[in-house]
């Protein structure tokens, strides 16, 4: 039976050579298209999409570019797993990962043509990897036991991640706000209890760290504006109904007098709802959906603040952040745990009036307000924060440190590159690829700045030819710099998670040497 018939029509399949070429192209693809982002210099996309409304996205953060294409090559899905898997597990360094994963597969490419079979190619980078992970393992730096190092080694962290977006100018100021922030978590990697607002207008620079919580509500009319030693009840519940609201269902009645009797028996089911709620205790109650006029006039003559309809996520932090849980039902009012905290008050950012909840239970909450110019400004620095708080908070957790700017790529370039001379068979020809790939990171950054890569390269080379080298690239000279002096450093967390995302992917895409493509299904005529 001929292999034509195997298979449905209009289903495709790709053998072997074919296979390969078509996963490689796809895989390149993407490295090419996010390469440009990499480093100090790196520049921007502008994603529209095609939907309502035609909503823009401007960002240089790997992740977010690869969420948003929409790519039919299977290798290329593989390689905007890995900045996803990136993004969540450790923050940063999404640009890096989808880039190394390309450079190992357009090396194969070439061993691949010199007859060398995949496998030992497999073998060769796993090796190299092996390798890279130790020559960095040796060179971290590792400050945790003293706190003024070892802040300042944070601070350089997220000064180095601001670097690449578009927080750059303002990077200091960046850097101490989600350094400070991390910290007020004591060591919780929990980013949830970091609320960050973003509020147009004003300039990057006015953004800043409030304690406490901030609820983009205002307070309603007639209630108390400031409220001290809070006990706060957060709720998700209907306080909508003191009018007849009867859809759909015809009530037949003898007179406008029995209206009235109906409208009166809702006011009274609200009524004791209140009386109920207010039988907590508490002095301030926050819901989830609307409260009508009636029950807020009651809560506001019992001297209860009363905000309504706080955003879904807004409460289930507000939740979180003062130790209370969100109820719905109050008969037993033992069984509700209320939020507590020392001040509650109204503040004012820009033209908008929100709630500030300060002294919050958990101590570890804040509120990074964002100013900026519009909003693709806002979300694109959210964007760049949110990196920069992840890598600080992972390396609260791991505090190994390693210098930056290419440094970290060179070190273990050259330790590869002496893997391979001692190793015998096609495989050293692998890792020898290995160390190649690796250069084309601090290549590509050298690149993004309009440098003269090979020149630097080789001079980076020569550096690290001495023992103990501190040397990277410096972009803003155009020169080789002392990556220590200048205070570049990332986290080894992230680093070690790009080599080893990078190679297992590659690995992936290497081993594929068959590519089937389902037949679409037919639409059935329904006429």
């Amino acid at each position: 039976m001929a292999v034509e018939t195997l298979l449905k029509d209009e289903a495709t399949e790709e053998k072997g050579e074919r296979a390969r070429m078509s996963s490689f192209g796809g895989a390149m693809a993407i490295d090419d298209f996010v390469k440009t982002t990499l480093g100090p210099k790196g520049m921007d996309k502008i994603l529209q999409s095609t939907g309502r409304g035609h909503s823009i996205t401007v960002t240089n953060d790997g992740a977010t570019i690869l969420k948003s294409l929409h790519i039919d090559n299977p290798a290329a899905k593989v390689l905007i797993d890995i900045s996803k898997v990136q993004d969540d597990e450790v923050g940063d360094g999404t640009t890096s990962v989808v880039v190394l994963a390309g450079e190992l597969l357009r090396e194969a490419e070439k061993l691949l043509a010199m007859k060398i079979h995949p496998m030992k190619i497999i073998a060769g980078y796993r090796m190299a990897a092996d390798c890279a992970r130790t020559a960095m393992l040796e060179r971290v730096k590792d400050n945790k036991e003293y706190p003024e190092k070892f802040r300042w080694d944070l601070k350089k962290i997220a000064m180095t991640t601001l670097d690449s977006k578009i927080l750059s100018q303002d990077k200091e100021h960046f850097a101490n706000l989600a350094v400070e922030a991390v910290m007020m978590l004591k060591g919780s990697t929990n980013l949830e209890s970091i609320q960050i607002i973003k509020k147009a207008g004003g300039s990057l620079k006015d953004s800043f760290l409030a304690e406490g919580f901030i609820l983009d509500k205002r307070i309603g009319l007639g209630q108390p504006k400031r409220i001290e030693n809070a006990n706060i009840l957060v709720a998700n519940t209907a306080m909508d109904t003191d009018k007849v609201k009867i859809y759909g269902a015809r009530v037949r009645v003898d007179s406008m007098a029995k209206v009235a009797q109906i409208e009166g028996a809702e006011k009274n089911k609200m009524r004791e709802k209140v009386q109920k709620i207010i039988g907590h205790g508490i002095n301030c109650f926050v819901n989830r959906q609307l409260i009508y006029n009636f029950p807020e006039e009651l809560f506001a003559d019992a001297g209860i603040l009363a905000i309504e309809h706080a955003d879904f996520d807004g409460i289930e932090r507000l939740a979180l952040v003062t130790g209370g849980e969100i109820a719905s039902t109050f008969d037993n009012p033992e069984s509700v745990k209320l939020g507590h905290c020392k001040l509650i008050e109204e503040i004012m950012i820009g033209e908008d009036k929100l709630i500030h909840f300060s002294g919050v239970e958990m101590g570890r909450a804040c509120t990074i307000v964002l100013r900026g110019a519009s909003f693709h400004v806002l979300d694109e620095a959210e964007r760049s924060l949110h990196d920069a708080l992840c890598v600080v908070s992972q390396t609260i957790n791991d505090s190994r440190v390693l210098l930056g700017g290419g440094w970290p790529e060179m070190i273990m370039a050259k330790a590869v590159d002496e893997l391979a001379r001692k190793t015998p068979g096609k495989k050293s020809h692998a890792i020898d690829a290995f160390s190649r790939a690796l250069l084309a990171i601090p290549t590509t950054i050298a690149d993004n700045a309009g440098l003269d890569s090979a020149e630097l390269i080789a001079q980076l080379r020569a550096e690290h030819h001495k023992e103990n080298s501190n040397a990277g690239i410096d972009v803003i000279t155009g020169s080789v710099g002392d990556m220590s002096e200048l205070g570049i450093s990332e986290a080894f967390k992230v680093k070690q998670a790009i080599l080893l995302s990078a190679t297992e992917a590659a690995e992936m895409i290497l081993r594929v040497d068959e590519i089937i493509t389902c037949a679409p299904r037919k639409r059935e005529d329904r006429m």
